[in-house]
């Protein structure tokens, strides 16, 4: 077993030498690989809420998103060594991975469309589940507005997930979804303009 200084040399190099390092992911990672149980823990407790707000929000079915989170991680643990903190964030690599594993999953279960009463209605019959707002608590018109995103197509979903509900900057969006930052950009635009008329009819 590594020791607590050695960890904290390995750390302390790591943050120096890698622009997107962050201490305290970087000493559970180092924990982690070598060999260390409960930084594991501790490490998916530091990210599984925002992973799971973020497949949640593109899934939109607990049972689907839970399984997409646990396979997430399992697979991240495991690659957990490939991590490079020179080429992105951790939370960044990460999300990557959350999102392929969204992607897998609907493209082996069809999730239908549902309409904005349709959705409303499962929302009703399934307030126990988190969503990235805590969809229990939305006013009137935070319902309307996450109503609305599940009418996107999913790869205006993500844009605008990853956007609107993880504060991301297009640059990250880019890395995360394996596309050029200017294609983020236009895709947002999409997404918004896309909102803004579910929306007006919403009002109407």
């Amino acid at each position: 077993m590594i020791s607590d200084q050695q960890l904290l040399t390995l750390t302390q190099t790591a943050v120096e030498q890698a622009p997107y390092a962050d201490p305290q992911s970087q000493t559970l990672i180092n924990r982690c690989l070598s060999g260390e149980e409960t930084a594991y823990v501790a490490l998916y407790n530091m990210y599984a809420g925002m992973i799971y707000r973020v497949v949640y929000s593109m899934l939109m079915n607990k049972e689907d998103a839970e399984e997409v989170l646990q396979d997430s991680f399992e697979y991240a643990f495991r690659r957990l060594d490939h991590y490079d903190a020179h080429k992105s964030a951790f939370k960044t690599w990460l999300y990557r991975i959350a999102v392929s594993r969204c992607r897998n999953k609907r493209r082996r279960k069809w999730l239908p469309t549902f309409s904005i009463n349709q959705m409303i209605t499962k929302q009703l019959e399934d307030q126990e589940t988190t969503t990235p707002a805590e969809a229990v608590h939305l006013n009137e018109t935070q319902q309307m507005v996450w109503d609305a995103l599940q009418e996107l197509s999913p790869k205006l979903r993500e844009t605008a997930v990853l956007r609107y509900y993880e504060g991301l900057s297009f640059v990250e969006i880019g890395d995360i979804l394996d596309i050029p930052t200017k294609t983020a950009e236009s895709r947002m635009r999409l997404a918004h303009k896309a909102l803004f008329n579910l929306l007006e009819d919403l009002v109407e």
